[in-house]
C-alpha cells in the first residue's frame, strides 16, 4: 500500500469506531509496508484516559515483534498525536510519524489538545496543578539498583 491509502485506510477505522461508539481516532504501526499494530481510541469504552488509538496500536505492534522497540517503523495515525502518544512514539522509537488531521481538526470535535502543548510551554510553577518534587533520603535507589544490575535491558 502507498502511505496515501495507509492515510486513508486510518480514516476509515477512525471513522467506523465513531459509529461503533468510540472517539475518532485510529492508528496503524507499519513495518516493511505490513500492518504490524493497529488502535482505534477506547478510552470510553476502556475507562483508560492512556487508551488513544496511536497507544493501542503500539502496544500491540511491540507484542507482535516482541519488542519494545519499533524501529523501522511507521506511526501512522488519523490526527496530529497529542503530547502523550507522542511521546510514546518517541520511546517506541519509530522512524516517522505521520498523521492525516491537525490539532486544530481535533479542537474544533471537541478534542482540543493546544492546552496540553501550551501548558508544557510554560515553567511548571505556572501550571494550574501542583508539580513538585520532594526528595527523601533514599530518592536514588531505585536507580542504583538499575545501575548494579547486570542483565538489564537498556532502553
Amino acid at each position: 500500500m502507498t502511505q496515501t491509502q495507509w492515510l486513508e485506510a486510518v480514516v476509515s477505522r477512525a471513522t467506523d469506531n465513531v459509529a461503533a461508539g468510540g472517539g475518532p481516532f485510529a492508528a496503524l504501526v507499519v513495518r516493511d509496508g505490513q500492518i504490524i499494530g493497529e488502535g482505534v481510541n477506547r478510552v470510553t469504552r476502556d475507562l483508560d484516559p492512556t487508551a488513544h488509538a496511536e497507544i493501542v496500536a503500539i502496544r500491540a505492534a511491540c507484542r507482535a515483534v516482541d519488542d519494545f522497540r519499533l524501529a523501522g517503523c511507521a506511526l501512522v495515525s488519523s490526527c496530529e498525536p497529542c503530547p502523550l502518544c507522542l511521546s510514546a512514539a518517541l520511546w517506541a522509537r519509530v522512524d516517522e510519524v505521520v498523521y492525516v488531521a491537525d490539532r486544530y481538526d481535533a479542537a474544533r470535535a471537541g478534542f482540543d489538545d493546544r492546552a496540553f502543548y501550551e501548558l508544557f510551554d510554560k515553567p511548571r510553577d505556572e501550571w494550574p496543578k501542583p508539580i513538585a518534587q520532594q526528595r527523601t533520603p533514599s530518592h536514588a535507589a531505585p536507580f542504583d539498583a538499575w545501575l548494579a544490575k547486570a542483565d538489564r535491558v537498556d532502553y
